[in-house]
């Protein structure tokens, strides 16, 4: 065990934090945007629109279901040998996901194995953005101090934003400069060729952060009460933490879900519901505004949640989404480019009164000694519920593509909303408290009191 206890400046870890985000994020929503352009008629030529991008959703949604496994993975060796090292190894592992992706012949040329190749890469997707989040924002959060983290520990969910906004500038580039037939024939790849850039600048940021003080401090406990070898931190949050594990899942739902309704789903509605495939450089242009304004705000957010509580912010973005939910296909099946940037940008920007706090709260929930299991498995889960089924279970409500029925899909996200507010509501009030507690070592005996 390193006994290094060499502090990196707050500024410089969460600079590292964002810009490793960042990448990984764009990876993983670049998927989501092809899916919803491209990946439909390439990979699923036999089906019909509605159907193709059914199915390319299906194999989006199964990135999903890797997260959690990942998340147990990523959280169980993070928590026994550091954050620094599963942060390097899972921005490595999504590179190679998304270079491979970009590199992938299509039905056309391979048949079936095409589909299944890209399922292949896209739960290997799945399973490394599963580790990134919990170790980038304890990183944040447990090197910075308890007065300031919900700001510090913000700034890797602003990667997130970054993420998709680097995706989705790329694609509204293409879409100005290429045809339809190029960019279906070979301009989509660029995109996912360009993570090979955004993977060796994240690597080498990443490279040069110590090790997280508290978690050093932690290990320094557990091996004083002779646990460091038998620690299984999955087994002690399932252990001491199950209700914080429940509450993470349930507040995750209103924020995940809206996000894949605004920035994914919301491609589909207007390209093949409400438009035609020439309105998609309309939506990328407002998720690009709109991805932008996030970016910006999401620290300034995190930074009100350390003055006011976490609770009262997130409780405002879950009421929030649930009643902008039966106003937004509206303003998207409108076809007005104004209208269509407001239905995003207030979208995000209530999403944001979630997303922001939410990595210092989440942190704040489980013990040093097993947080990037317990942050990651209770984020993670509700991502099959959440993120992962909301396209597919949005395009099912939404129906036949004469009469899309918009209603039921607001009704969606409010029923997800009010399972939220629950959520939070039963959670304690967290800003401003210490990282420093932690039950597992609370319980366990040290080397002088366990019995010769």
């Amino acid at each position: 065990m390193s006994t290094d206890t060499r502090r990196t400046p707050i500024v410089k870890v969460v600079f590292a934090s964002l810009v490793g985000t960042a990448v990984e994020w764009y990876d993983f929503f670049l998927y989501g945007s092809a899916a919803a352009l491209v990946f439909g008629t390439l990979f699923f030529p036999e089906s019909d629109p509605v159907t193709g991008t059914l199915l390319a959703f299906g194999t989006y949604a199964l990135g999903f279901v890797a997260r959690p496994l990942g998340g147990v993975v990523f959280g169980h060796f993070g928590d026994r040998l550091g954050r620094k090292r599963m942060l390097v190894i899972s921005l490595m592992m999504m590179g190679v996901a998304t270079i491979a992706i970009g590199l992938l012949p299509t039905y056309a040329t391979i048949g079936v194995a095409a589909p299944i190749l890209l399922l292949t890469c896209r739960l290997a997707q799945g399973f490394a953005v599963g580790g990134e989040w919990g170790g980038a924002v304890l990183m944040a959060a447990e090197h910075g101090d308890d007065a300031r983290r919900g700001f510090w520990s913000s700034w890797p969910q602003a990667g997130v934003a970054l993420g998709n906004l680097l995706a989705t500038g790329v694609l509204w580039v293409l879409a100005l400069v290429q045809s339809e037939e190029a960019f279906q024939a070979w301009g989509w790849r660029i995109p996912f060729l360009l993570s090979a850039v955004l993977v060796l600048v994240g690597l080498w940021v990443r490279l040069t952060v110590e090790e997280s003080p508290v978690f050093q401090q932690a290990q320094k406990q557990l091996a004083a009460r002779n646990a460091e070898r038998t620690h299984q931190p999955l087994l002690e949050v399932i252990r001491r933490y199950p209700k914080e594990v429940l509450l993470a899942m349930g507040m995750r739902l209103a924020e995940n879900i809206s996000y894949y309704l605004i920035t994914v789903i919301s491609i589909t509605y207007l390209t093949t519901y409400a438009g035609t495939s020439a309105d998609k450089g309309m939506i990328l242009s407002a998720l690009l505004l709109g991805s932008a304004i996030q970016f910006v705000i999401i620290p300034l957010i995190g930074g009100l949640s350390d003055r006011i509580g976490r609770r009262p912010l997130y409780l405002a973005g879950a009421a929030g989404v649930a009643i902008w939910s039966f106003f937004f296909f509206d303003l998207v099946g409108s076809r007005s480019e104004s209208l269509i940037i407001l239905a995003v940008v207030v979208g995000l920007f209530l999403h944001a009164l979630m997303y922001a706090p939410q990595a210092a709260f989440f942190s704040e929930l489980f013990g040093t000694s097993v947080r990037y299991t317990g942050a990651s498995v209770g984020y993670q889960l509700a991502s099959i519920l959440a993120g992962a089924l909301a396209p597919i279970i949005a395009l099912r409500l939404l129906g036949d593509v004469s009469s899309p029925n918009t209603t039921a899909v607001a009704i969606y996200m409010t029923v997800a909303s009010v399972l939220t507010i629950i959520s939070v509501l039963a959670a304690k009030e967290t800003a401003r408290t210490s990282l420093r507690h932690d039950r597992t070592l609370d319980e366990s005996p040290t080397r002088d009191e366990v019995p010769a």
